[in-house]
């Protein structure tokens, strides 16, 4: 790739150098980086720490010596390369890190060098940066001119000249026993900032150093912050006592080292270190060396050009870059870098354009060789770094006599597959876009039983008829296409569509026409709609915008499942939305969930197939309301006959644009409307854009009963008593604290002075040892209050609202049990209720997730309803949970009888509702009992396959049982 070195170099090249590459968990960053140094015949070390094994790749290069080091891990960072260091037997050697170009001749005029000036024990020369987009390489200035010698015969002055203009030196090319004499030296278990620093101190104090006016490395830019939070800066500038005290204790390390530096004692050379320690702060901070500039980006479209350079307004042509042998080089590894996809910003970048190019590959109803060349030359521009585009394109060019083409552009494919093991197909397979793609591919019937699924629609007259409401409210006619072809290529052909459209239909339709166009206006196209829906003779509507796609198995589903589904009023289904970005991502909606569907209506009021004739019934549409009119009809459904009907098919149906996060006026009076019809003179809000909150503003203050057990854990309960009394602002509550026969004198004597104090405290004692069921079970029968509140001990209550937020849920008629989010100390989401998984059991909903994450379209800030919610921290009526008969102390006296509580609840026809409004801290996880987890799916298996929480649509879950659909 760069120059030609003869055999006899190369010989002499390998026992003179050795160059160390560092990998880990980065396959596709090895391999190419493998690829690279291939033509450099120096002799190669890989220090391998990933999981697993990547000698399969190391293979394909023989020359490699490759190195599995699982046991040093990351984190064991010091001790990899120590170990690597040990390994090395030529004279000279340096680092390069997988995702780093050292470019072949800087090495060789560093040797050079280093031959030539034996005082010298470093030698490098300056570096820029780059960040890999999908098509696109940026380049960034990192070093600035400096005064590139540093050979003072004094080491102490050396060091200080060094780090006065500290570039950093760790990829330099090394003597090898001067490296080694550090890693010897350096203590086990340094971090990773005092490795870099006392890297170059040590090697400045011992010999020389040069930075040669020249190009040696283009290095990856980071993104993103540290993931090991590992700053140099960190430690060499923060004025805590901790890092005083660590840079004084490295000074006094480095004090104590066999160096050049002279005529200085022990203290003297301890100041010495940190006077260099505050010299190399002073640099970074000054930007004096280093620096982080965008100065050009290099942009590769065509196949047949050369990559497109965009420089910036500020260049800098003292640096060593500004000539045509260095642009050359930056070509070739762009080359490799696009041909060979690894970084993660690379990749996410490139999964739109991948999965746009896919699309634009498949085959349309109406293809003609015209149409068919025009997508793939689109396919092309978008990436041309795709083997399968490449191919498609090339082979069509030949067959249409484009001969001069179509071979320049087999040569490119011949290039890149010289390189690439992956097509863009099998690249995209291994992206969530991919993955959906495989999935719905998979779930495509077989011909025998599509035949089958045809004779039985065909003996039920077709199937349900389905209307498509298409808006074309911007007369996009290309948008309007797309819809079309994805309708054409599915498989279910039960459909009439007609397109509202504010520009000239493109012929003339009729109503009985499997296509008709409607012209409309933005202020009168509900009216149209409504019109039609009148006029129609489809069984189900559906309202769309052109652009939207059908899956192809959609429909077809949703025909067979709604043959005999006749108490159905409207039905919820899933979808793909493609994102801002343009990857595609499920949307697997949960179920019918009033709670949800009010808050948060662009999550949950889209896409319904609406029965016709309930849709008639009804009104239609309310043209009061044209940014938010699924969302106010399904209310009035609600209205007029609560959730029965509502239902919920797990099929994806469209591929859509994802909606916006943003608020709308319309959506929250529709709400206020909505609630005042069912007597309640709510608040409604939007404090988080796309969401609503609801103040229900009930009149009634009952009294509140906090059940807090007790049982030998005096910190505990102090501690989750004093956030109780200090932080809760609702006046009308008592605590009980049961005690289950603690035998801890403390314990026992805080207990009687609570007792005695009274107050909104009171004790309840119980004799003997009682399950934690039996425990809330007795404490709840001498509980005054109206509501109750099941408390775990562990807990700390966060905001002083949280009874006001529980009792704003629980006092709704249709609620049963409101539970809360729960966090952990470290900042993160323990629980956002629980879920009924078909493989985990229960399962804790978002655990692990930051503390204040939003969730997908602003979802974990809403209230919804939940299968469960935890009794860590749970309210019911007592009245209610009398009636249920509360916990079973039987069958789940030690776990899961909140579970079980809920599940009640919701068999008596309660919801339990799940709010983010109040938040507990608590330190817990999910009881860990197989065998009372068993009982309780035993005891609620049809309330389990009902509520069984949503999975990603992975390709090994895409099986579907199609036959079973037709008996």
């Amino acid at each position: 790739m760069q120059g030609n070195i003869q055999s006899g170099q190369a010989v002499a090249l390998r026992e003179r150098f050795t160059l160390v590459l560092m990998t880990h968990n980065r396959p596709a960053f090895l391999r190419r980086t493998l690829q690279y140094y291939s033509s450099y015949p120096c002799s190669i070390l890989v220090l391998d720490s990933s999981t697993e094994s990547a000698a399969s790749i190391a293979a394909q290069f023989p020359e490699v010596q490759y190195l599995h080091l699982p046991q040093f891990s990351y984190l064991g960072f010091q001790a990899k390369l120590s170990h690597g260091v040990s390994l090395v037997r030529t004279p000279y050697m340096a680092f390069a890190a997988d995702d780093d170009f050292l470019l072949h001749d800087g090495l060789n005029q560093s040797l050079d060098f280093l031959d030539a000036n034996p005082d010298y024990g470093m030698c490098h020369g300056y570096s820029m940066m780059y960040l890999a987009e999908a098509t696109q390489v940026n380049y960034y200035r990192r070093d600035k001119k400096v005064s590139e010698d540093y050979g003072d015969a004094n080491a102490a002055r050396r060091v200080m000249d060094y780090m006065h203009e500290f570039i950093p030196p760790f990829f330099a090319v090394t003597r090898t026993a001067l490296l080694r004499r550090w890693f010897e030296l350096l203590p086990e278990g340094t971090s990773f900032e005092w490795q870099e620093i006392g890297h170059v101190y040590f090697l400045l104090a011992n010999a020389k150093a040069r930075i040669l006016p020249i190009p040696y490395a283009v290095r990856e830019a980071n993104y993103g912050s540290s993931e090991h939070k590992t700053e140099v800066i960190h430690v060499l500038s923060f004025s805590d006592a901790k890092s005083v005290a660590g840079r004084e204790a490295f000074a006094e390390f480095l004090a104590g080292l066999p160096t050049a530096i002279e005529g200085l004692d022990r203290a003297e050379l301890r100041q010495h270190a940190l006077d260099s320690f505050a010299a190399m702060a002073q640099s970074l901070f000054q930007r004096r060396a280093l620096t982080l500039e965008l100065v050009w980006g290099s942009k590769w479209t065509d196949p047949l050009k050369p990559p497109l350079r965009t420089f910036e307004p500020a260049q800098y042509v003292e640096m060593p870059f500004y000539n045509q042998a260095f642009f050359d080089k930056l070509s070739a590894f762009e080359f490799l870098i696009h041909a060979m996809p690894a970084g993660r910003l690379q990749l996410q970048r490139l999964e739109p354009l991948l999965l746009r190019q896919e699309q634009l590959l498949q085959a349309q109803v109406n293809d003609t060789p015209g149409t068919v060349g025009s997508r793939l030359w689109t396919a092309l521009e978008l990436n041309a770094f795709n083997r399968d585009v490449v191919r498609r394109l090339a082979e069509h060019l030949g067959e249409q006599g484009e001969h001069q083409d179509s071979e320049a552009l087999f040569a490119w494919l011949a290039r890149l597959e010289a390189l690439s093991l992956q097509s863009g197909r099998q690249l995209l397979g291994g992206m969530p876009s991919g993955r959906l793609l495989d999935w719905l591919q998979a779930r495509k019937p077989d011909p025998q039983v599509q035949a089958a699924l045809d004779a039985h629609l065909a003996q039920h007259q077709g199937g349900p008829q389905f209307g498509i409401l298409l808006l074309d409210l911007d007369d996009d006619q290309a948008a309007l296409q797309d819809t079309f072809d994805s309708l054409l290529g599915g498989l279910g052909k039960a459909f009439r569509i007609v397109v509202f459209t504010t520009g000239e239909p493109p012929l003339a339709t009729a109503l009985h026409n499997t296509l008709h166009f409607i012209k409309v206006s933005r202020e009168d196209y509900v009216e149209h709609i409504n019109q039609l829906a009148r006029q129609s003779s489809c069984d189900w509507l559906l309202l769309a915008e052109a652009g939207d796609r059908f899956t192809a198995t959609g429909l077809l589903r949703a025909g067979l499942e709604l043959l005999n589904a006749p108490e159905c009023r409207a039905v919820a289904v899933d979808e793909i939305q493609q994102q801002a970005d343009g990857v595609w991502r499920e949307l697997l909606r949960p179920g019918v969930n009033l709670d949800l569907l009010q808050s948060n209506p662009a999550l949950m009021a889209r896409h319904w197939l609406l029965r016709r004739e309930v849709l008639v019934a009804a009104g239609g549409f309310d043209p009061l309301y044209p940014e938010a009119l699924e969302f106010e009809l399904l209310l009035r459904l609600i209205e007029s006959g609560g959730l029965n009907g509502l239902a919920h098919l797990d099929e994806p149906l469209l591929i859509t644009q994802a909606p916006q996060a943003q608020a709308s006026e319309q959506a929250r009076q529709a709400l206020s409307r909505h609630l005042a019809s069912r007597g309640y003179k709510a608040q409604v809000s939007a404090p988080v854009p796309g969401t609503l909150r609801i103040d229900y503003r009930h009149v009634a203050r009952p009294l509140v009963s906090i059940v807090l057990p007790s049982e030998d854990d005096l910190d505990a309960v102090q501690r989750c008593l004093t956030s109780i009394l200090q932080r809760t602002r609702y006046a009308r509550f008592e605590v009980l604290i049961v005690d289950n026969a603690s035998q801890s004198p403390a314990q026992l004597t805080w207990l009687a002075q609570q007792q005695q104090r009274g107050g909104k405290v009171r004790v309840l004692h119980s004799a003997e040892r009682l399950s934690p069921a039996a425990l809330y079970n007795a404490a709840a029968a001498q509980a005054e209050g109206d509501y109750l509140v099941l408390l775990a001990t562990d807990t700390e209550v966060v905001n002083a609202n949280w009874l006001e937020a529980l009792l704003n849920q629980a006092q709704r008629p249709e609620v049963g049990v409101v539970g809360a989010k729960l966090l952990s100390a470290e900042g993160k989401l323990s629980q956002a209720g629980l879920v009924l998984d078909a493989q985990a059991g229960v399962v804790a909903a978002n655990a692990g997730e930051p503390a204040d994450a939003p969730g997908y379209l602003n979802s974990l800030t809403v209230e919804q309803n939940r299968a469960a919610v935890s009794g860590v921290c749970m309210m019911i009526r007592k009245e209610l949970f009398q009636a249920l008969e509360g916990l079973d102390e039987q069958h789940f006296a030690h776990a899961f009888a909140d579970v079980d509580l809920c599940l009640k609840a919701g068999a008596a026809g309660l919801l339990t509702v799940w709010t983010p409004q109040v938040q507990v801290i608590h330190h817990g996880a999910m009881p860990a009992e197989p065998g009372v987890l068993a009982a309780l799916r035993a005891k609620w298996s049809t309330q389990w396959q009902a509520s069984a929480q949503p999975q990603s649509l992975l390709p090994d879950q895409a099986a579907l049982d199609w036959s079973g659909l037709i008996g």
